[in-house]
């Protein structure tokens, strides 16, 4: 199952619920967006039903990345219960967004 697109009202809604929620803040013309997108989709296959994985396109949300200070992409950002608990600025490996999911969960 891919990511869900997540859009700002749905993003609101989202990032207060009690499960752990991964957003993944990305636009089309990045080139390490693209690199990163089957990682994020794998992570929404391998935590399905336990974690809610997620992407807004910048492009299309400029205020949510604006008002979380997102400065560059791709940067992936955890919330829990409303919190934001873990970001990475950068491609990782899926095991390094592993990690970071496990120790919340």
């Amino acid at each position: 199952m891919p990511a869900i697109h997540l859009t700002k009202k749905a993003f609101e809604k989202a990032i207060q619920s009690k499960q752990l929620v991964v957003v993944d803040f990305w636009a089309p013309w990045c080139g390490p967006c693209k690199a990163l997108g089957p990682t994020i989709d794998d992570l929404s296959e391998l935590y399905q039903g336990k974690v809610l994985v997620s992407k807004i396109n910048i492009d299309d949300e400029p205020e949510v990345a604006a008002r979380l200070e997102v400065s560059s992409i791709p940067t992936v950002k955890f919330f829990k219960e409303g919190n934001e608990v873990e970001s990475l600025t950068g491609a990782f490996p899926k095991s390094k967004y592993q990690q970071v999911i496990d120790q919340n969960l």
